[in-house]
Order: C-alpha cells, then sequence, then structure tokens
C-alpha cells in the first residue's frame, strides 16, 4: 500500500505503478500550436464526423483510449477500471465514450483537474492491488463548452483579456506494473480554496491560490524543493493565473524560477492564436501531458516532473446565482525512475 504518512495530504507510492502507454488527441486549433508534433492524432473536422459537438467529445475520448490500448497491446478487457471525467453535466462525454467498452467505470468530475485526479485514482488502485490495469482519462470540446458555460458560438460576445479558450482534446493514460517507466511516485490531493473570485472569465485567478495550496503541500509533505524537479506545471491557469501563483510563491520566499510552466501557455501560440490569456478545459492539461510530457519523459529530456491539475469548480447554475467561483488542485509526481 501506498505510505499515508509522509504528509496531511499526500501519498507516496511504494510500488509506483508505471505508465504503460498514453493517447493524445488534439483539434484543429490544437493542431496549429506548438505542442502539435506530440500528439497522437488530429482533426481538421472538430465536429469529428458526429453530429453534435457533445458526440464529437465523446468520439474523442473513444480515439483517445484506443490509442493507449494500441500503443500498450491491450485490449477492453484488460482494463480493470478506468476513471475519467470532462467538463459536461453528469460526465456525458465519457459515460458515452466508454458505453460498449465492458469495463469497470468510475465517472469523475474534477473540472480541469480531473486528468490529475484521475491518474491519482488510478495509481492509488495500481499500487494497492486492487486492479492489474487501469486507465486515466479526461477530454473537453471547445464548442460543447462553450455551449454549456458561455454563450452560442454564433452570438459573437467579446472576450475579456483574462478569458481562456478550452482546448479541444482528450487524453488517456494506461497504469500498470512493470520495471520500466515511466513511474507514479506520489500525489498530493488537493483541497477546496475558494478566494471570493466570482468573474467565471478570470478562471485562472480563481485557480491560483488552489495551486499554490496544493504545490505547497506537496513540497510541505515529502521536504522537498522546487529544484528537486526538472518541470512543475500546472494544467490551466493560464498567462494571468500563472503571474499570480508566481507571486504568491515570491511572497513565501520561494522561487519557482525556471522549473515552473502552464499547460494553458504551452499548448497555443499566445500571440499568433487569438486565445488571450492562454488554454483551459479538462483536455488542456491532458493533451499536454500524454503528449508532450509524456514524450519528453520517454527521451529522457525530463527526469521528474510535477503534473498539478487545476479545476475550477464552478457551473452555469452557479454563476448565475452570483456564488464564488470554489477551485482545486491534485497533484501528481512522475518520474523515470522509482523514488
Amino acid at each position: 500500500m501506498g505510505n499515508l504518512h509522509r504528509g496531511r495530504q499526500s501519498i507516496v507510492f511504494d510500488r509506483c505503478p508505471a505508465i504503460l502507454a498514453a493517447g493524445a488527441i488534439g483539434g484543429k486549433k490544437e493542431s496549429e500550436g506548438p505542442l502539435a508534433a506530440y500528439f497522437d492524432g488530429t482533426t481538421a473536422d472538430t465536429t469529428f464526423r458526429q453530429l453534435s459537438w457533445e458526440k464529437a467529445e465523446s468520439k474523442m475520448q473513444a480515439i483517445a483510449l484506443e490509442t493507449a490500448k494500441r500503443k500498450a497491446g491491450l485490449k477492453d478487457a484488460d482494463l480493470d477500471a478506468l476513471f475519467s471525467g470532462d467538463l459536461l453535466n453528469q460526465c456525458i462525454s465519457s459515460s458515452f465514450a466508454v458505453r460498449d467498452t465492458g469495463v469497470p467505470f468510475f465517472g469523475l468530475y474534477g473540472a480541469c483537474s480531473t486528468m490529475a485526479e484521475a491518474t491519482s485514482l488510478a495509481a492509488m488502485a495500481v499500487n494497492g492491488g486492487y486492479t492489474r490495469v487501469a486507465a486515466a482519462m479526461s477530454s473537453s470540446h471547445f464548442a460543447s463548452a462553450e455551449r454549456q458555460y458561455r454563450f452560442p458560438l454564433g452570438y459573437g460576445g467579446q472576450r475579456t483579456p483574462t478569458a481562456q479558450w478550452t482546448v479541444t482534446g482528450a487524453g488517456c493514460l494506461i497504469l500498470g506494473q512493470r520495471e520500466q517507466g515511466p513511474f507514479v511516485n506520489a500525489a498530493t490531493v488537493g483541497s477546496v480554496v475558494d478566494y471570493g473570485i466570482k468573474d467565471a472569465a478570470n478562471m485562472g485567478a480563481a485557480m491560483a491560490p488552489a495551486a499554490f495550496q496544493t504545490i505547497r503541500a506537496h513540497l510541505d509533505d515529502l521536504g522537498r524543493s522546487p529544484e528537486d524537479y526538472d518541470l512543475i506545471v500546472t494544467g490551466d491557469l493560464g498567462a494571468v493565473g500563472k503571474e499570480l501563483l508566481l507571486d504568491l510563491f515570491r511572497r513565501e520566499g520561494i522561487s519557482l524560477g525556471g522549473v515552473y510552466q502552464d499547460c494553458g501557455t504551452m499548448i497555443y501560440d499566445l500571440e499568433k492564436q487569438d486565445v488571450h490569456a492562454g488554454g483551459s478545459g479538462c483536455g488542456c492539461g491532458s493533451v499536454v501531458l500524454c503528449g508532450y510530457l509524456m514524450g519528453q519523459l520517454l527521451k529522457g529530456k525530463l527526469r521528474h516532473i510535477l503534473f498539478c491539475g487545476t479545476g475550477a469548480l464552478l457551473s452555469p447554475l452557479t454563476t448565475q446565482q452570483g456564488e464564488s467561483i470554489p477551485a482545486v488542485c491534485h497533484a501528481v509526481a512522475i518520474g523515470t525512475e522509482r523514488r
């Protein structure tokens, strides 16, 4: 079992589950960004030949899962559990994506932190011996998210500078036990943080305090410093949230220095692609993790990373009722060696 006594929020795995394979699928805009070469597949047709945006998102998840299974040499019957989630009401993208697989399914909602949550839970299941092989997956689609959270696409509403662009993408990791890495070495479970931010077009500001709390807890629990990692990467704070997080650490006398990045600022060219503050959505962190970051780990260019999924836990209803935006961040330590 994982060692639960290293800190209040952190788990250190004693068997360190391995990542057997990864699949990353991106949309049209993502295929025009700087990380396109690291995706397993992209499309110029953002409907994925489906009749609705929601069906398109489910199709993306299904393709990501199939890609990861193929790379791992596995079939549906080889998976003991699948942990997956998305942004849509009742997690319909995930449940519809896997309804024909017969794989035992855990539907998750952690907003944009879902990929880190799913990876943490899959690692717990494999490390504890409750499953032999488990998958972790999440997705988002620009058009399905816009329809649920903001405006009809034909409305032409003007975006504020702090707004982010929901990534069209899906990522999947398959975890099991083997001697070859990368390995999931530890996880830090985030708690809900609410600083009273009410602007749904400024989710980076809402999520930055949660990212700070979780990263600080991870470092304190495990007795580590930022320099112990080649890269600390948040899921989708965007340009605004990224600077706020750096400032929160500076106030504590801690510099993240050159080891910190954010998936929301990595996946697009912020100058050329008109995405304002950067990318967001469950698919943002998942495709960067399953595509670019896994590629760097497998090539040995990165040896130890801390992937911190960040999620704004709002809904259309809470926004309409004038509620503030709670946020959460879950962190997963992944390395080329067990440690």
